[in-house]
């Protein structure tokens, strides 16, 4: 399965890969970072059908996650990618609009990495 992930964070990089080690190790996840909206929307532009999940800060500089979100729903329809929006605010407004714009789901910052390999189905 391979996961994109989007956050203006670039520690987040080692997080995930630390987090999944293992996972990686088995080839059941490969994680592709971007560290913009923009930067995700150019990767998803040459690599369309590869992103199976895209997990994405919602509060970026430029681009927001939300925008980021909007674009893919309208864009990426055939296979459509399942979006998990994550954010440090766990507020009704961010997740009313991640969820009228499409996501599929909404974690909150700092990730539960245990939560998020349940709601992946990858077995710790």
């Amino acid at each position: 399965m391979k996961i994109l992930v989007v956050d203006d964070e670039r520690d987040i990089q080692t997080l995930f890969e630390q987090r999944f080690r293992r996972e990686i190790r088995e080839n059941l996840v490969n994680f592709v970072f971007a560290f913009s909206g923009e930067e995700a929307l150019n990767y998803l532009n040459g690599h369309e059908h590869e992103a199976v999940l895209i997990l994405s800060d919602i509060n970026m500089p430029g681009m927001s996650g939300l925008e980021l979100l909007a674009h893919i729903k309208q864009k990426y329809m055939k296979p459509p990618p399942v979006v998990m929006m994550i954010t440090a605010y766990g507020d009704a407004e961010n997740f009313n609009t991640a969820k009228q714009l499409g996501a599929d789901d909404f974690l909150t910052k700092p990730v539960d990495f245990s939560l998020l390999k349940e709601k992946l189905k990858i077995i710790i």
